[in-house]
């Protein structure tokens, strides 16, 4: 099934994996895109990056997501006071626009995308192209792209079959219960 099919189900989804050099955006229309702001406008990056994400919350003209799914940062890493920058730029813009969005963790996103919560890029990037045949620009994108898959999954609509074992992942999500509600999907079922 195509992005454009999903949006005939009247589904939206945009999955995006935050990051102050490259953010990967899979968009609702199905396509995906890099963010790389310039890394000379040091903190200025951050209204570079919301302005990205708010150009793909209003196009196409008609496809506002009902749900942004977000890769949740890891606590544990040298990035992580640069990249909850990031989180919270983005999470600030979602709330003023009342758009719900979920946080994956990056296990769960993997454990969804491959059956293995440890999984590195590459087996993450060969999923998505034995599940559906497309190849990405780099590694931001293809977890965009797994992004944007759970929340299509998470609301019924789901673009790649996968087995019930990796869908069942989704359940550790704390899903937007208004969206699931809205949609009538139990996670996981």
């Amino acid at each position: 099934m195509t992005g454009a099919a999903s949006r005939r189900r009247g589904v939206n989804v945009l999955g995006l994996d935050l990051s102050i050099t490259a953010t990967g955006v899979a968009h609702t229309d199905g396509s995906w895109s890099t963010i790389g702001p310039n890394v000379k406008l040091g903190d200025e990056r951050l209204p570079v990056i919301v302005d990205h994400v708010e150009r793909a919350t209003f196009e196409p003209p008609g496809a506002r997501p009902d749900l942004v799914v977000i890769e949740g940062p890891v606590v544990r890493s040298s990035a992580a006071v640069v990249i909850g920058m990031v989180h919270g730029a983005v999470r600030l813009y979602l709330l003023d626009n009342r758009i719900p969005y979920a946080l994956v963790t990056p296990a769960t996103l993997k454990k969804f995308a491959t059956g293995k919560g440890n999984a590195d890029k590459t087996a993450m990037a060969m999923a998505a192209y034995k599940r559906a045949g497309v190849e990405f620009d780099d590694d931001n994108q293809c977890d965009a792209w797994w992004l944007r898959q759970a929340g299509l999954h998470a609301l019924g609509a789901p673009e790649v079959d996968l087995p019930a074992a990796q869908v069942a992942a989704l359940e550790k999500v704390d899903w937007p219960a208004s969206v699931i509600a809205r949609h009538g999907q139990e996670v996981g079922a």
